[in-house]
C-alpha cells in the first residue's frame, strides 16, 4: 500500500462552549499540549465571540483559526450572521459549513450549504463542510448514498469555482458553466 503524501488534518469546533476567559485559557492549555505535533494540521474554531481573542493567543503557532460558520452575502442587512471579510480580519483561515446541528436547528439545507461553500471559496477561506446525515437516515442504512451524493453536489460547486478561477487567470474558457 502507498504512503499518503496527505497531511491530517484535526479542527476543534468548540459549538456555544467558552467565554472570553474560558477561550484564553483552553488555548494556553491547548498551545502546551501540540508544541511538539509536526506532521499534523491543526484548527480551532471557538465561538465568534472569542474569535479575536483566541486569534491574539495563537499568534507564532501551528494552530490555525478556523470559524463555526459564515453567511453567504458580503455584507448587508442580515441581523446575528456574519461574514466572510468579518471572518478573515480576525485571521480566520478555515470555516466550517452545513454542520448537522446548523441543519437540525437552523433549517440548512444543501443549497445554503452550496451558498455558503462558494462565499468562502471566493474569500479565500478554506471550508470544513459536514455532509453527515440525520439519524432516521442513518437508521435507514441510507448515510453512504446520500453522504456520497452530498460530496459530489459540493465538490462540483468547488471544481466550478476552480474552473471560473482558472478562466479568468488563462483567459480561456473551462469545461463546466459557471456555478
Amino acid at each position: 500500500m502507498a504512503k499518503s503524501s496527505r497531511r491530517l488534518f484535526i479542527a476543534g469546533n468548540w459549538k456555544m462552549f467558552t467565554n472570553v476567559a474560558e477561550a484564553s485559557a483552553l488555548v494556553k492549555a491547548l498551545k502546551v499540549k501540540v508544541v511538539n505535533i509536526k506532521k499534523v494540521d491543526m484548527a480551532v474554531c471557538p465561538p465568534f465571540t472569542n474569535l479575536t481573542t483566541v486569534a491574539e493567543l495563537l499568534k507564532g503557532t501551528a494552530i490555525k483559526l478556523g470559524a463555526q460558520n459564515l453567511f453567504w452575502e458580503e455584507k448587508g442587512a442580515y441581523t446575528g450572521e456574519i461574514s466572510a471579510d468579518m471572518l478573515r480580519s480576525v485571521g480566520c483561515e478555515h470555516v466550517i459549513i452545513g454542520h448537522s446541528e446548523r441543519r437540525q436547528y437552523f433549517g440548512e439545507t444543501d443549497e445554503t450549504v452550496k451558498r455558503r461553500l462558494q462565499r468562502a471559496l471566493v474569500a479565500g477561506l478554506q471550508p470544513i463542510v459536514c455532509i453527515g446525515e440525520s439519524l432516521a437516515q442513518r437508521q435507514a442504512g441510507d448515510m453512504q448514498r446520500l453522504s456520497l451524493a452530498k460530496c459530489a453536489a459540493h465538490c462540483k460547486a468547488f471544481l466550478r469555482r476552480i474552473l471560473r478561477e482558472w478562466s479568468l487567470h488563462t483567459n480561456r474558457s473551462g469545461p463546466l458553466a459557471p456555478a
